[in-house]
């Protein structure tokens, strides 16, 4: 079914919303939460989760891509999840090694689940991703937005891995030095 006609289907409030939502969008959902969790039954939560989010946030907003809406979503309430359920101590998800990796960007004693919720912060971030070349960007944003493993992210940029840890590797370079001409101490 058409992402409008599911639309539709949610300001009608029918319960065909969220059924014709799981047929289309599950896998891609579940991946995006296993990614984050590595817990296939907090994965389901997650999922489920968000077709309630979705439901409920519906008659409000009618949005123009649903994937990347309902994908949303469900990262964000996949990586609330793990601060919940991890506060103390990082399990090996690929959303723990990304944020690991990350680290050496943001100054000591900085998280950067801190840094990154910062508006301005934000805004830098987003420009400097604009600002890489096309193969560059869907390397980071599929590692640090998506946190597949780089492997996969190899697999669908149809690089080798030692290519996208290469590319991963000069793009947080950049990134640091792009940071400090913003202004930001690191």
């Amino acid at each position: 079914m058409e992402d409008e006609k599911i639309v539709a289907l949610y300001w009608q409030r029918s319960e065909d919303a969220i059924r014709e939502t799981a047929k289309k969008y599950e896998a891609y959902l579940t991946k995006i939460a296993r990614n984050i969790l590595s817990d296939p039954e907090d994965c389901g939560e997650c999922v489920n989760d968000t077709y309630l989010a979705a439901w409920n946030s519906m008659p409000e907003h009618r949005p123009g891509v649903l994937s990347t809406y309902l994908g949303k979503i469900t990262r964000q309430i996949s990586i609330d999840r793990f601060r919940k359920r991890n506060s103390a101590k990082r399990r090996g998800s690929e959303y723990a090694l990304s944020l690991d990796e990350l680290e050496d960007t943001f100054a000591d004693g900085e998280t950067p689940e801190q840094a990154l919720d910062a508006k301005l912060l934000d805004a830098a971030i987003d420009g400097f991703v604009r600002s890489l070349p096309e193969e560059a960007r869907r390397v980071f944003i599929g590692r640090y937005y998506f946190f597949d493993s780089v492997k996969t992210v190899a697999g669908y940029c149809g690089i080798s891995e030692a290519k996208a840890k290469s590319i991963l590797y000069r793009a947080r370079l950049k990134l640091r030095e792009h940071l400090e001409k913003e202004g930001f101490i690191l």
